[in-house]
């Protein structure tokens, strides 16, 4: 496993605006072509985290999907964020997911939905819940991508152990994407800092700037944490792109030096039949 350079775009969303902020990023990441092996945008990076928004979700055969990827040839990088998205099987058709994206630049496309919905502002009652965590592989690095409220609750966050790889965690990177207001700023900084250092992992948590449409203020605060908890990069409360160089050889030798995975509980998460 080699290093891996990922990129935080902590930018100010443009409020029910997705073609406005498809330019907005594009502008924002173009001088990232060939420096990045990951680039990250916001939770909803192209609405900001509304209600409303859900009448314009886009499809997986929409703008935004499309946009990603050709951003991702281009860069010669992934690129990740998540996005209002209308889609459904047999079960759930036509639900709408808060749907992080993750597109690489051989044209491949994962994603990830947001498991828990934020009640405090009413998420749950118009989207629909996750039913699944996903682990990719990139440039090496086992990656967990997860979305804002996500961070709040550790047991699904759990570092487990991959059957693949038998004494190892299933994940080195835990990827945080969110619209995470000011008032609860500390929480934020906090709780990645407990994720990194409860999981053996780096954490890159990327959240917003800027004042939304519901007059709810972010203050950004993205951050790359290592293994031990400690700030590998730091934002304050600007737009800003920072890249950041994650040391594959130091996480191996803290996990060697101290494997407290090794005596971690075994358990399985629930059906999240019953949030859908």
């Amino acid at each position: 496993m080699n290093n891996l350079r990922i990129s935080l775009v902590q930018g100010a969303t443009l409020w029910h605006d997705p073609a406005g902020n498809r330019e907005y990023y594009g502008e924002l990441i173009a001088p990232l072509h060939g420096t990045t092996d990951l680039v990250i945008l916001p939770e909803t990076f192209t609405s900001g985290f509304s209600n409303d928004a859900i009448d314009n979700a886009e499809t997986m055969d929409g703008p935004t999907v499309e946009w990603m990827r050709a951003q991702a040839a281009h860069l010669g990088a992934a690129i990740t964020g998540s996005v209002q998205i209308r889609d459904g099987d047999g079960s759930l058709p036509g639900k709408v997911f808060n749907r992080m994206l993750f597109a690489t630049p051989d044209g491949g496309l994962h994603h990830y939905d947001k498991r828990h919905l934020f009640r405090y502002a009413r998420e749950h009652e118009r989207y629909a819940a996750g039913r699944e965590r996903l682990t990719l592989d990139w440039k090496g690095w086992r990656i967990c991508p997860l979305v804002c409220y996500d961070l709040r609750f550790p047991v699904y966050s759990r570092n487990r152990f991959d059957v693949e790889r038998p004494g190892q965690p299933d994940y080195d990177l835990a990827l945080y994407v969110a619209n995470w207001p000011a008032a609860r700023a500390y929480a934020w900084k906090t709780l990645l800092r407990a994720r990194a250092i409860e999981n053996l992992c780096y954490v890159a948590g990327l959240n917003r700037v800027g004042t939304d449409g519901n007059g709810i203020h972010y203050s950004g605060d993205s951050a790359v944490i290592d293994f031990l908890g400690h700030p590998a990069s730091e934002c304050t409360d600007e737009e800003v792109v920072v890249t950041t160089t994650l040391q594959a050889d130091q996480l191996a030798l803290h996990r060697e030096r101290f494997p407290a995975m090794l005596d971690g509980d075994v358990f399985q998460i629930g059906s999240a039949d019953s949030l859908l």
